[in-house]
């Protein structure tokens, strides 16, 4: 269905704010955390029956591309770094293996970066195999790898069958030349599509491809033009990201000249129509970014109302807790966020002191939590049921949020929600802005306690 947006609407809701892969967002989380509190909820989620989502971070790339905004680190490929990073994370794993206790079931494995598949075959090998002997990894659920397709050969692919691995996620972003000149990532067609082939020869359970709007110089034409080579492919998923020009944060982005990028409105129209174009070649909108084949697992998820969203993006969450290891890893455990250092030294010198190299996090108050749930269900269902909040939290919505009611008004006058008795439910105009939506849920952001810059919500 397509929804008509006019300049106005656009500059009336295109502002800063975040992007709520986690709440409380990461920039107001304290440097004083300890690692004596990360331990303590190892031990306690050892002692429960939970189980296990693991991330492993590998921030190495070859090359920058201009348009990321993740944690990397440029090296030449050499396996010297490979065996000197795999030295300290293996110690990590064995660390938090100690405190856990015993083996816990691992019900979605995911590895990120960076490039993971900047690792050698030897190394993948050691990796998944280090964790198999501490980790009981269930082959029946996600075991997922990020893949890079200039940096991707056959054989490294077979390996990843046969370890085990059965998603892939390939970051496409545009396929016009002159984009991807200008975000320093030279990637033609023909490079995915003949790993998308083999990917499906080799019967991984889902392809994913990732996409990005807003790229400099892309225009409704010529992202068009990508996202019709993309459905000719037929990935299993698509996560079609906005990009999120911070050059204050990366400075890497600094090398783009802020008039290449399409205006706010342009980006909106790249936006709508690409959003146009899968749903009517049979892919469900899921949330706010991501698109699925209805036979896929996020699709059924977000039907089911089981969507999850943390810093991977939108995603089924079939395990109780999230451990993330490697530099800059993010894990959220009982209750409470924990990030690694985020340089690779720092991250190092911990590990040879034994230590855990924690290096912020925070734990969540019970009202954090209760917003954390609101704003989770917005992002990830677009609906809030009151008596749902009230059954988990005892609290009554109305009363709770007697401050928020000014803000629910006047987003029911922008008709980006309705409500009822029942709650709150997020139109297909909100689904465009939920973030707007959801930043009046957050108290951080109300009462300024970070001088945090965020990215445009459009």
């Amino acid at each position: 269905m397509s929804i008509l947006i006019d300049r106005k609407t656009i500059q009336k809701f295109d502002v800063p704010g975040p992007r709520y892969t986690s709440y409380p967002t990461a920039p107001v989380w304290s440097d004083d955390v300890p690692q004596e509190a990360y331990i303590e909820r190892l031990q306690q989620f050892g002692r429960s029956s939970k189980t296990l989502s693991l991330y492993i971070h590998i921030p190495f790339c070859r090359t920058m591309c201009r348009f990321c905004a993740c944690s990397v680190i440029l090296r030449p490929p050499d396996e010297k770094y490979g065996d000197e990073y795999l030295y300290h994370l293996f110690t990590e794993i064995d660390l938090v293996r100690k405190y856990i206790g015993h083996n816990k079931p691992v019900r979605q494995f995911h590895w990120g970066g960076g490039t993971p598949t900047f690792l050698s075959e030897g190394q993948i090998r050691r990796l998944y195999q280090h964790v198999d002997e501490r980790f009981d990894i269930d082959l029946e659920s996600e075991v997922a790898i990020e893949i890079d397709p200039r940096t991707i050969d056959t054989s490294k692919i077979e390996t990843l069958r046969s370890l085990g691995f059965n998603r892939v996620s390939m970051g496409v972003q545009d396929f016009n030349p002159r984009v991807q000149e200008a975000v320093n990532r030279i990637q033609p067609f023909e490079v995915v599509e003949k790993y998308n082939n083999i990917c499906r020869r080799l019967k991984f359970s889902s392809v994913n491809f990732d996409l990005i709007y807003g790229l400099p110089y892309q225009t409704r034409e010529s992202f068009e033009s990508t996202v019709e080579r993309v459905i000719a492919l037929r990935p299993d998923r698509i996560a079609l990201y906005s990009f999120a020009f911070v050059p204050w944060l990366k400075k890497h982005q600094t090398k783009i000249p802020p008039e290449s990028l399409p205006t706010a409105d342009q980006k909106v129209d790249i936006f709508l129509r690409a959003r146009e174009q899968l749903i009517s070649a049979g892919y469900q909108a899921i949330a706010m970014d991501h698109f699925a084949l209805t036979s896929d697992e996020l699709s059924r998820s977000f039907n089911q109302g089981k969507l999850y969203r943390n810093f991977m993006g939108y995603t089924v969450k079939p395990a109780d807790e999230y451990i993330g290891v490697g530099v800059s890893s993010i894990g959220f455990l009982e209750n409470a966020f924990f990030q690694n250092h985020k340089i690779l030294k720092n991250y190092y010198e911990a590990l040879k002191n034994h230590q855990l190299p924690v290096e912020r996090g925070m734990v969540l108050s019970q009202d954090d939590q209760v917003r954390q749930y609101v704003i989770t269900q917005l992002m990830c269902q677009f609906e809030l049921n009151y008596m749902e909040l009230e059954n988990r939290f005892g609290v009554i919505f109305g009363e709770y949020f007697k401050e928020e009611q000014g803000h629910l008004q006047n987003c029911q006058q922008d008709a980006l929600i309705e409500l009822t008795n029942r709650g709150i439910k997020v139109t297909e105009l909100g689904k465009i802005f939920i973030r707007n939506v959801c930043m009046g849920f957050d108290i951080y952001l109300r009462n300024r306690t970070s001088n945090a810059r965020f990215s445009r919500t459009v």
